[in-house]
């Protein structure tokens, strides 16, 4: 297994009216997260936040190049980016106690915090396709080139992991700084996440530390 600590390239945040950041997702322009009763879109180029959706938004957020999937307590919302109408929704495996979400392979992909799991859905029907265990709390979910990614916690500390998509085998680690929490986390190219913080607010652009990002990357990230 390979470890690493996680490089903070860029803060956004804190932003105003918004006590807690929960799930985070990509469009490939915006970066929009969760933050209790609103879905916002923030520029990752300004750090300023252009749109807000009223859309319950307790935990995970996913795009699937179309549409913005959203953790609702206990449901999935599917909703319309341009106008923020739901267009369809689906049951959550969790029940109200999921995490994580992600879209890949035409599936949503929902993390459960306190069991330590993973869940592949049918973003249809809501049934569960296929299980990965985690051996700790799962925080976030994504994909990147093929890879599973997922936010883990076991108490104080708190790393962003590459797992096997079948086994569950953790692959690779990148340990976040002391006190720093992940909430919510999204794969943005170039082998950079962005991460919910939680209560402080804010959304983190994170990498391995000592990689320089291709100058693509760093124009989204700012840096």
């Amino acid at each position: 297994m390979l470890r690493s600590a996680a490089e903070i390239v860029r803060e956004y945040g804190p932003f105003p009216g918004v006590d807690e950041v929960h799930g985070v997702t990509f469009d490939g322009e915006l970066v929009w997260f969760a933050s209790g009763e609103r879905l916002n879109a923030l520029d990752p180029a300004s750090g300023k936040t252009v749109r807000a959706l009223d859309i319950v938004a307790h935990a995970g957020t996913a795009f699937d190049g179309e549409h913005l999937f959203q953790l609702a307590e206990d449901r999935i919302l599917k909703i319309d980016p341009k106008t923020g109408e739901v267009r369809a929704t689906i049951p959550a495996p969790g029940g109200g106690g999921d995490s994580g979400l992600a879209w890949a392979e035409g599936s949503l992909w929902v993390g459960q915090y306190r069991e330590r799991k993973i869940h592949q859905i049918d973003p249809r029907t809501g049934a569960i396709l296929r299980t990965v265990q985690s051996n700790r709390f799962v925080t976030g979910v994504t994909w990147i080139n093929g890879e599973l990614w997922h936010g883990a916690q076991d108490g104080d500390e708190i790393d962003v992991r590459h797992v096997d998509a079948q086994t569950g085998e953790v692959l690779e680690r990148l340990e976040m700084p002391p006190g720093v929490f992940v909430s919510g986390l999204e794969a943005g190219g170039d082998g950079q996440f962005f991460c919910g913080g939680g209560e402080s607010g804010k959304v983190r652009v994170v990498r391995r530390a000592g990689k320089s990002p291709p100058a693509a990357a760093a124009k989204v990230a700012g840096v």
